[in-house]
């Protein structure tokens, strides 16, 4: 088992553990499995990711992440310091702070707001949660793995902006997708999804 090479699919929200399955073809050689990580507060992912990463890396030599929108996140948030070869992101959320922030916005909500409410609902279904908002600014990402990322040009989660700041910060490499939504989904999308993959891996 020790010389075999482990693919580890983390999923974004609303996603599980069985997306993983569309990575299996093209991941030849490789065991590819998903995680769930089935809570939403970074702390208690990392929690469930760490006991995930650290039962099967005894077992094999070589790791590769594919991680999807906010599964980046938390796999930045979680195994910064683990020993993986390479991190294949998909419409990764490379700041959540902006994030929160933007939905604050529209949602109208102040930080005094929030600190002295501790949760609020908004009106299109996120509940903002000042625990999230502290968590995220006491524990900044710091992420020097060698990664590869898919952005799409039309992503409205993460701006063009806060997507060269990562790059530049993190060194990974940025391929972007004309008129790629920030979810791939459709064909054409999955389909340029796909070839991504295939040259990286030929990089190997």
């Amino acid at each position: 088992m020790s010389n075999h090479k482990l693919v580890i699919y983390i999923h974004g929200k609303g996603g599980d553990a069985k997306e993983a399955e569309h990575y299996k073809p093209l991941f030849k050689g490789y065991n590819v499995i998903g995680f769930d990580y089935e809570v939403q507060e970074p702390w208690k992912v990392k929690e469930k990711l760490l006991d995930f990463y650290n039962l099967y890396s005894k077992e094999y030599k070589s790791i590769i992440i594919i991680a999807n929108s906010i599964g980046a996140f938390f796999t930045m948030n979680s195994l910064f310091d683990k020993k993986i070869d390479k991190a294949l992101f998909i419409s990764p959320i490379v700041n959540m702070e902006n994030l929160i922030k933007n939905m604050m916005s529209i949602a109208n909500v102040t930080e005094n707001e929030l600190c002295n409410k501790k949760e609020i609902t908004t009106d299109f279904g996120e509940t903002l949660s000042w625990e999230y908002l502290c968590y995220i600014r006491e524990n900044p990402l710091i992420w020097n793995i060698p990664t590869y990322v898919l952005y799409g040009e039309n992503d409205t989660f993460t701006s063009k902006d806060t997507m060269k700041e990562f790059i530049d910060k993190s060194g990974a490499n940025l391929n972007v997708m004309k008129n790629g939504e920030h979810w791939f989904h459709t064909e054409e999308q999955m389909e340029y999804l796909d070839n991504w993959i295939k040259n990286i891996i030929m990089e190997f």
